[in-house]
């Protein structure tokens, strides 16, 4: 087992909370959530085959909608523009026709 100093691990820590408010920030703008909208952003552990060790959960909140999970095959720090572009377009599809 590694060991790693507190000052380590609390700039890491830093760091990453301050991706995590950067891709919260962009995701909320790209998926054009209101103020009555939550957006959740939370790196997780990854046990499939063929998946990477983390991944991104994104849950989409918006009012008087059922939440939507969504999946982003990486951590939080390496996600693409073209990620979040796949995003947007699963969280509309799964809102189904006319839903703004």
């Amino acid at each position: 087992m590694a060991i790693v100093s507190l000052k380590a691990w609390r700039a890491r820590s830093a760091e990453r909370a301050a991706a995590g408010a950067r891709l919260k920030a962009t995701l909320t703008e790209a998926l054009g959530l209101g103020p009555g909208d939550a957006l959740s952003v939370n790196e997780i552990a990854c046990a499939d085959p063929g998946c990477p060790d983390m991944e991104t959960i994104v849950l989409v909140m918006r009012a008087g909608e059922p939440t939507r999970a969504l999946r982003i095959r990486t951590t939080m720090e390496a996600v693409t523009a073209d990620q979040i572009v796949a995003l947007v377009v699963e969280e509309a599809a799964g809102r189904g026709p006319g839903t703004p």
